[in-house]
């Protein structure tokens, strides 16, 4: 069974071909950072039309790169939702129509279930069940996955998501758009220690998480460091911030994450979206051990957690896991299709009732 995965809910159009004896076969995407950079952020309507100027040639070099041809695709699955209304327009137009004249069934993803897969498509694959940290771009979640179709919410960002407090801190520092990753760069190269900023929410107690917090404490810092140097940051200073900006951001998805396991019981961990291919989040959820609470002088041993993450390449937004998932639904049969959009589609759309305690 071949399924050709469109992506197009931001600023990357991604066409990929999932086949379920072979694998990935195909996978062809285009980033228009180059493009949006000049102002800053994403402007839609220039995301929208770059979209549609993509799509054909993408498929057609996609089809290229598996050998086969249109008429040997089986299902074409798009992302419906969330994203920016006009491109994810462009991508559900253009893949409801090939899939139309190609008689063929549709399958609308959910762009948060497709990074929730993504880990499955690694040499090296988790199993059900498994315990998630989703951080994309605009959205941080901690889900429990016990099979396709199968995720519970634990818990998720109330505010700013981890990778929006990146980028908009990456902006407060003058940073070039995107500036999430630059600021993670800028960051090994920070003094550890030289600034101190909060760990929102980080003893709540529960598994909800806010950055916007954070983000006011480094503009704090900014313009104190502004007004000591004359309205200049010394490199040597941005980068200490930055430092002390992802130290806090990897502490409180670290000690969240240590408290989602405790809670489910599960011992598997998947991270997924772009904020996992961050290197110092890797490490510290690598090292991730958990020690169930004791039972009467009993001191239980520490047990060792096995973590996976998607290939670097597969991070960031790419039409490979809108394929695989559409996939994942095509085999279990929910192939329920519509010509709609869904910018704002709420995540527990597709999830069920959060766990209460007794459950977890």
């Amino acid at each position: 069974m071949r399924v050709l995965g469109i992506e197009s809910s931001c600023d990357e159009t991604g066409v990929a071909l999932y086949d379920t004896d072979l694998g990935l076969t195909g996978n062809q995407l285009h980033t228009q950072m180059a493009m949006h950079a000049e102002y800053g952020g994403v402007v839609p309507e220039l995301a929208s039309r770059d979209h549609i100027r993509r799509l054909v040639p993408l498929t057609e070099a996609c089809l290229a790169e598996a050998g086969i041809g249109y008429r040997d695709i089986d299902a074409v699955a798009f992302t419906q939702g969330p994203g920016l209304g006009g491109a994810l327009l462009a991508g559900t137009a253009y893949a409801n129509a090939l899939a139309f004249s190609l008689g063929k069934p549709v399958i609308p993803v959910h762009h948060l279930e497709g990074h929730l897969l993504s880990p499955l498509l690694a040499d090296e694959r988790p199993e059900f069940p498994f315990a998630a940290l989703l951080v994309s771009g605009g959205h941080t979640q901690l889900m429990a996955v016990y099979g396709i179709g199968d995720y519970r919410l634990l818990g998720e960002s109330i505010d700013d998501a981890a990778g929006e407090a990146f980028d908009k801190t990456a902006k407060l520092l003058g940073l070039p758009y995107p500036g999430g990753a630059k600021l993670s760069q800028l960051a090994e190269s920070g003094r550890p220690g030289a600034f101190s900023f909060p760990r929102p929410m980080l003893h709540s107690r529960d598994l909800q998480m806010s950055f916007s917090g954070l983000k006011t404490a480094v503009l704090t810092a900014v313009e104190k460091v502004r007004a000591e140097h004359g309205g200049d940051v010394p490199d040597n200073v941005r980068n200490d911030i930055c430092r002390a900006f992802q130290d806090a951001v990897v502490d409180v998805l670290t000690a969240k994450t240590h408290q989602a396991l405790l809670d489910t019981g599960l011992r598997t961990l998947v991270v997924a979206g772009g904020v996992g291919a961050n290197r110092q989040l890797r490490t510290a959820l690598n090292a991730l051990t958990v020690r169930p609470a004791a039972k009467g002088r009993l001191k239980p041993p520490a047990e060792a957690v096995r973590v996976y993450f998607p290939p670097l390449h597969l991070c960031t937004d790419n039409g490979a896991m809108i394929a695989f998932a559409g996939a994942m639904r095509l085999q279990h049969a929910q192939t329920a299709g519509a010509f709609a959009v869904k910018p704002r589609w709420p995540l527990t759309d597709i999830v069920q009732p959060p766990l209460s305690g007794s459950d977890r």
